[in-house]
């Protein structure tokens, strides 16, 4: 190939890379798929869940977030909640304790969720609650 073909076809594949970065923009432009960001004493419905956060206490190391939750018989539905911090994302702990939400029943219970926070640096808590393709944030700072 001669190098002025080379030229053109460079030159022709720059201006398809840019029209399609442009088309993407407008359809990111055209998006509305914020979160909900709550505050304590909101309640939400997370796809098949009913979730109320009542308050927010932190001792010795653990953060308890509670919580009144029902709306679906669910053993292991406690997984769906996480506390994101501004430099991780942690796991409710799951040990049977007085008062700590086992799972998810039909009928709301008022029970706590806890978090380890004994090695997060920050002061940033947001409890992020995911069923399905659904997802509800609570500011529990």
């Amino acid at each position: 190939m001669k190098t002025r073909t080379l030229l053109l076809l460079s030159v022709a594949t720059a201006l398809m890379i840019l029209l399609a970065g442009g088309v993407f923009l407008v359809q990111l432009a055209g998006q509305d798929d914020s979160v909900e960001v709550l505050e304590v004493g909101d309640a939400a419905t997370v796809g098949d869940l009913d979730v109320t956060v009542v308050g927010v206490s932190e001792d010795g190391g653990v953060l308890s977030v509670e919580v009144e939750v029902g709306g679906v018989d669910d053993p292991d539905g406690v997984a769906s909640m996480r506390l994101v911090t501004g430099d991780r994302r942690l796991d409710p702990l799951t040990a049977p304790a007085p008062g700590r939400c086992a799972g998810i029943t039909l009928d709301a219970v008022r029970c706590r969720v806890d978090f380890d926070v004994s090695a997060v640096d920050t002061s940033s808590r947001v409890l992020v609650v995911r069923r399905g393709d659904e997802q509800v944030n609570w500011r529990l700072t």
